[in-house]
């Protein structure tokens, strides 16, 4: 390494890249398929697509594209304003959620602090943590999910973040209204409890929460969440959260100017109003879920229930199965760099892309 990068703090040149899921053109070059013949199930994208709505939202912003975008965001914050009921002071913008997520821990965590997170997490709450040059406080996993007692437990003088995905990305596991407030009240004040929900348009009815109305009772909570998923929006980079009105100016004074496109927010804010783009996306994901867990059941695999969009499943000879797969264009995700290197996790698509991939998992299974 070159004298200047050696200048670079050790916790940054310790950061491990974020692996995405494989591109459909990547695999297609790799293994001379055609693109056409591979089904993605691999990054938890809305088989359905993106939402007409928001589709010419985008074709009506074409010709402003040599222009900056609205640096506040203006009318994607009042849609979500309107949405959540919330003044636009409490809501944050971002490059996907990722971007807020990020955000967070550059207003919160810095060499001197430490921060919660449960074993089996979403990854960039790892790297939200490093980059600040904060200890890592990984805590087991109970039932592949979040022990948010041992969480709290794990709070330290000099903690200053919590992060908790729910549901979890790679698990789906979910923890449930009443042991949220728990963690809330126990929780010391200066401590902020940064709640992922990027799933949250997917939970059933009878697990929903109203965890926006939390805000006003604690202002050590934030929100965030997504266009990437139920909206079908990933490729555009929309993600927000919803915080005290203190905690959004901190994080806005951080966030970079021009961090959500003009595409984006036009889409952003169209998606928003198409309810039944999304009401048909939790739809075909219900039933989707349905379809693999039945066929994973036919199979005798072991598999974590999950709450998303999503599902994490056992194997043996997990790179052997997952290099099968490929070669029959079927892309899903290992997530072995999660702590769990015998399971694999698959989106759910479409009927049809969820009947090739059980077939070709049965393939692979006896190749």
């Amino acid at each position: 390494m070159i004298d200047a990068c050696e200048q670079s703090p050790s916790y940054i040149r310790a950061i491990a890249p974020y692996q995405p899921g494989k591109p459909i053109s990547e695999l297609a070059r790799e293994m001379g398929i055609e693109e056409a013949g591979i089904i993605k199930l691999a990054s938890n994208e809305n088989p359905l697509g993106t939402s007409p709505s928001a589709l010419r939202a985008i074709e009506s912003q074409l010709a402003g594209l040599s222009r900056y975008p609205d640096g506040s965001a203006f009318d994607l914050k009042q849609a979500l304003s309107a949405h959540y009921k919330l003044p636009q002071e409490q809501i944050v913008v971002g490059n996907g959620s990722n971007d807020v997520l990020e955000i967070a821990g550059r207003c919160f965590l810095h060499g001197a602090t430490s921060a919660v997170m449960s074993q089996h997490a979403f990854v960039v709450y790892h790297l939200a943590t490093q980059v600040a040059g904060a200890t890592r406080i990984e805590v087991p996993a109970k039932d592949f999910g979040h022990d948010l007692d041992a969480m709290a437990a794990a709070v330290r003088g000099d903690t200053k973040v919590i992060w908790i995905a729910n549901p979890n990305n790679p698990t789906g596991t979910l923890v449930r209204a009443e042991a949220l407030r728990a963690l809330l009240t126990k929780v010391p004040r200066s401590v902020m409890i940064v709640l992922d929900e990027a799933y949250n348009e997917y939970l059933p009815d009878a697990v929903q929460m109203d965890t926006v109305h939390w805000l006003g009772e604690f202002p050590n909570l934030i929100i965030t969440r997504t266009f990437s998923k139920a909206y079908g929006l990933a490729g555009v980079r929309v993600g927000y959260a919803l915080a005290h009105p203190d905690v959004a100016d901190l994080m806005n004074r951080v966030r970079q100017p021009f961090n959500v496109t003009t595409i984006g927010q036009a889409a952003a804010t169209a998606a928003l109003g198409d309810r039944e783009f999304v009401r048909r996306s939790v739809e075909v994901n219900a039933a989707g879920m349905r379809q693999i867990v039945e066929g994973l059941k036919r199979l005798q695999l072991d598999f974590i229930p999950s709450f998303g969009n999503f599902l994490s499943f056992r194997v043996g000879g997990t790179q052997q199965v997952y290099l099968q797969l490929l070669k029959q264009g079927v892309i899903v995700r290992p997530i072995g760099g999660y702590g769990m290197p015998e399971y694999l996790r698959v989106t759910v698509g479409l009927e049809s892309e969820n009947t090739r991939f059980l077939a070709a998992l049965k393939s692979a299974l006896h190749a």
